[in-house]
């Protein structure tokens, strides 16, 4: 699961990026604001590749899409992209999850298998 929901947040990183090269561009956002804001997302994506298999990290990840989503009111765009990201996270954690499930099913049936050692 952790190597799904880390590209996904990777890739959510890269776009809030350019989201904030676009955002720039509008007369009542300043530059700092964009930035400020823009920033402290990228650097969530960053910090929630490392804590995703924590508790709460899943959780922080769904409100981190949910955030992506509702920044589509500054970038129209953004409400396509963000509901993008939202399917990707999904998908992440549901298969995610099933592939972290069945290499503990093969785990323990190799394991089952092999002989002891000792």
């Amino acid at each position: 699961m952790r190597t799904l929901c880390s590209s996904t947040l990777i890739g959510e990183f890269f776009v809030i990026g350019f989201a904030a090269l676009v955002a720039m561009k509008d007369d009542d956002l300043t530059t700092s604001t964009v930035w400020t804001v823009s920033g402290i997302a990228m650097f969530l994506c960053l910090a929630l590749c490392g804590m995703v298999t924590r508790p709460g990290g899943i959780a922080l990840g769904w409100a981190l899409q949910i955030a992506l989503i509702a920044s589509g009111f500054a970038v129209p765009t953004m409400f396509f992209l963000g509901a993008v990201f939202a399917a990707l996270w999904w998908a992440s954690v549901h298969y995610g999850r099933k592939i972290d499930e069945a290499k503990a099913r093969f785990a323990a049936q190799s394991e089952a298998a092999a002989p002891d050692a000792a």
